[in-house]
């Protein structure tokens, strides 16, 4: 298992298309498309995540489960930004319930 603090989760730029192709092909998978979000392990591209379709690329020789694990849920706040951009509402969004079951 990996600190949160070992590694990296950033947007793929351009100039990573290099590295995304060599990790496709270590895995033995079809390149994936941009928006990536590529997860660093000592500086080097460990795991990428294409941001549509939720396909992952990932070196099998480098335990990637724990960044796996980190780069879905970032993906999921990509997700919850897209749809309502306010942290507040969000966060108001899902204490409703709560709240409604308190006042009961």
């Amino acid at each position: 298992m990996l600190a949160a603090n070992a590694y990296v989760i950033r947007l793929a730029g351009d100039h990573d298309d290099d590295e995304l192709a060599r990790l496709a092909e270590v895995d033995s998978a079809e390149p994936i498309e941009h928006p990536i979000l590529i997860g660093e392990i000592d500086g080097r591209p460990a795991a990428a995540l294409d941001l549509d379709s939720g396909r992952v690329i990932a070196d099998p020789f480098v335990p990637t489960a724990a960044l796996l694990v980190h780069l879905r849920m970032r993906a999921g706040a990509y997700e919850a930004y897209a749809i309502e951009p306010s942290v507040a509402n969000r966060l108001r969004a899902a204490l409703a319930p709560a709240r409604r079951r308190l006042a009961n």
